[in-house]
């Protein structure tokens, strides 16, 4: 399932024919198992203390804003961190693991017959390489040309208030978009040219067309829809739902919620279309997506992931986390002037979160020196401003054990240092 270093039409066309038929109608899985090494000695030099960021002079900060890109994302489970070391110790067919991991993960979500799925570097790169395979198909000189669009279509449509920094993704293929607001726009923006439909599901609300319409409207119209729904667990279902209401091409970031590696993402739908973005991304040479590289240890350490979160019990974790915030907010109330609200987002981190504001005639600080002063302490705490405006707004689920407490302690030390 290689293709050659050099390869010419013939070669090309034939990985290509390989490695959709293995996605469309999958059979080959490995046969063999190898044995396991045992660990590495003890480390030597860099990382020898145990904190490598501590080494390299960098300051670990506890995240009380979730599952930032920014902070690193989310910390994997030892067992996703075991099965990684174990994929990291032998070489492997990286079409071959990609697509017994997709059938692994399509039994592991249920997924209706014709979907798949592929590990991919994050879900950016998910949305990119999508949108790609939709747009080439199994054409080599297509593949080869993106992001020339020459011969193939060039416009993707989506809704004004769904436009954000992560369509760049879309727009690097070379398409157009088509920006509309309404039905009515939309049926008029529909035409010959059009590739895709596309929807960033944490815009659901703000968007006249939701999300089950708009699929239904692309499939009258024979239109690719696709749905980024990166940050779209917890509901643990929607691991599913979309593919369930017809969503040709789902992505997923493997890096948030799930605990999987921060750089691994998950594309799911239509067998053919996830073959045809496989062919636009690493490791296949002269494509949009070689420089996405997703690594044999991610794709395994991606399975592990999912295996762990689905066995979860969500309804504690949910408990949990709520307990945190409880727990923080008991304490800065104590203070003069200080207020608290709960809050759970429909869509897209759907984890409670804390509001944290105060009277400014009682308590002087304003939301950014507390958030400077938090980020400035021992140990370094992020907690960001709300968005509602004014305050401080926070989360729990990325928290480790006792957390919480450092949190209220500093945040009410610091809050009763400028109080009135």
């Amino acid at each position: 399932m290689f293709i050659n270093q050099n390869p010419n039409r013939r070669s090309f066309l034939g990985s290509v024919s390989a490695a959709v038929a293995a996605l469309v109608s999958p059979s080959r899985l490995f046969g063999k198992t190898v044995a396991a090494t045992p660990p590495p000695a003890g480390v030597t030099g860099f990382g020898a203390t145990g904190n490598v960021y501590e080494e390299l002079g960098v300051t670990p900060v506890i995240n009380g804003e979730g599952t930032m890109t920014v902070l690193g994302g989310s910390l994997m489970r030892p067992e996703v961190e075991a099965v990684m070391s174990m994929a990291g110790r032998h070489f492997v067919p990286i079409l071959e693991l990609e697509v017994a991991a997709g059938n692994r993960i399509t039994q592991l979500l249920k997924l209706p017959d014709g979907y798949t799925a592929i590990v991919t570097s994050g879900a950016a790169a998910a949305m990119q390489s999508g949108l790609a395979g939709i747009l080439t198909g199994d054409n080599e000189q297509f593949i080869q040309q993106l992001p020339d669009l020459t011969g193939m279509k060039t416009e993707v449509i989506i809704q004004k208030s769904h436009r954000n920094p992560f369509d760049h993704q879309l727009r690097s293929t070379g398409i157009k978009l088509v920006v509309i607001e309404t039905r009515e726009q939309l049926a008029r923006a529909i035409n010959p040219n059009t590739a895709m439909m596309h929807f960033s599901n944490f815009a659901n609300s703000a968007g006249e067309i939701k999300v089950e319409e708009w699929v239904k409207i692309a499939h009258a119209h024979n239109i690719p829809a696709f749905i980024d729904a990166a940050a779209d667990t917890p509901p643990v279902s929607h691991l599913w739902d979309y593919a369930q209401m017809g969503y040709d091409l789902i992505a997923f970031s493997g890096g948030k919620a799930i605990r999987g590696p921060q750089c691994a993402g998950l594309l799911v739908g239509k067998k053919d279309l996830v073959a045809y973005a496989l062919l636009n991304n690493s490791p296949h040479e002269d494509t949009l997506g070689r420089s996405q590289k997703v690594g044999k240890e991610e794709v395994v350490g991606m399975v592990k992931a999912l295996e762990l979160y689905l066995a979860e019990d969500h309804a504690a974790l949910n408990a949990e986390w709520q307990r945190r915030l409880d727990y923080i907010s008991a304490a800065v109330t104590k203070i003069p002037g200080v207020a608290t609200e709960f809050s759970l987002p429909d869509v897209a981190n759907h984890v409670p979160h804390l509001h944290i504001s105060w009277d400014p005639k009682r308590v002087s600080a304003t939301p950014r020196d507390v958030s400077a002063a938090l980020r400035q302490s021992k140990p370094s705490i992020v907690i960001g401003a709300s968005e509602r405006g004014g305050g401080l707004s926070m989360n729990s689920f990325m928290l480790q054990p006792d957390e919480e407490k450092i949190i209220a302690e500093k945040l009410a030390q610091i809050l009763k240092a400028h109080a009135a």
